[in-house]
């Protein structure tokens, strides 16, 4: 297969000067030298691009539908609305990458980076993402119906208008991501909250070395990300006592900030209490459940 031949005939028919259409359908291109290549538009059904370097390659509209590209390197490539269904991308490099409405149904993306990709429009229905790195990428208004994002990083990532019904987010990094109007359902799998979602109960945190007891009071606001840290608006302090379970005086104050003093009988509130569940190291009162959890925290 001359390679550079087809190439060089894709690029006529592309600028309308006869030439012919890239037919690359199961060839095997796999550790091909495709860096900055012109693909826009060609037909790689089925291809064999296993490791092949594809960076800042043009696959714009090109149909992967079935190609293999475990393992390639298509970082800054301009993949938007190929056909990528049931394409292999499991392990490749996709950093930067545009795939702006790109057909990734079912495909495989174990463990693929996408960090700063675009994603927007992309149909990623039922693709398994188990642990791919989505960090800072764009999935506003993508479709992620029934897709596998367990133990995906998806740290700042723009899920804005994003499908997520019947999704699998158990153990993602949610932390600093846009969740505005994300849609989900009663079958997507989140975070449970480490905290009960209604009424009062009983909360330990640690300040300057020691243990206070809280009250959270029904009316409290609360949440938990990704850990089992919780956080609440307001607190009802009942005790103040050392490592061992001793009392230790009436007030202590925050460790991160002195003004803010736990008094035991006294309620603490915290103003601009953070909504978003997922910024866990936000604003308000942070505690556990358990006792034992709030004496190793450091």
């Amino acid at each position: 297969m001359d390679l550079k031949k087809i190439l060089d005939e894709h690029l006529l028919w592309l600028n309308g000067e006869g030439g012919s259409r890239a037919d690359l359908r199961n060839a095997d291109l796999s550790n091909a030298d495709l860096f900055g290549a012109n693909l826009r538009g060609a037909n790689l059904f089925g291809a064999n691009l296993r490791d092949a370097d594809l960076r800042n390659a043009d696959l714009s509209n090109a149909n992967l539908s079935n190609a293999n590209l475990f393992g390639a390197n298509l970082r800054g490539a301009n993949l938007s609305n190929a056909n990528l269904f049931g394409a292999n991308l499991r392990g490749a490099n996709l950093r930067g990458a545009n795939l702006f409405g790109a057909n990734l149904r079912g495909a495989n993306l174990r463990g693929a980076d996408l960090f700063g990709a675009n994603l927007r429009n992309a149909d990623l229905s039922n693709a398994d993402l188990f642990g791919a790195n989505l960090r800072n990428a764009d999935l506003s208004n993508a479709d992620l119906f029934g897709a596998n994002l367990r133990g995906a990083n998806l740290r700042g990532a723009d899920l804005f208008g994003a499908n997520l019904r019947d999704a699998n987010l158990s153990n993602a990094n949610l932390r600093e991501a846009s969740i505005d109007q994300m849609m989900w359902n009663i079958y997507t799998v989140f975070y449970p909250l480490q905290c009960p979602e209604s009424g009062s109960y009983i909360g330990y945190k640690k300040a300057s070395g020691l243990v206070v007891e809280l009250e959270i009071p029904a009316d409290a606001r609360r949440s938990s990300a990704t850990s089992r840290k919780c956080r609440a608006s307001k607190a009802k302090v009942l005790s103040i006592t050392d490592i061992n379970g001793n009392p230790a005086g009436g007030q202590v104050k925050s460790n991160y900030d002195p003004n803010f003093v736990y008094a035991i009988g006294e309620t603490v509130e915290v103003t601009d209490f953070d909504d978003n569940r997922w910024n866990e190291c936000s604003t308000g009162i942070h505690h556990f459940i358990t006792r034992a959890e709030a004496v190793i925290y450091e």
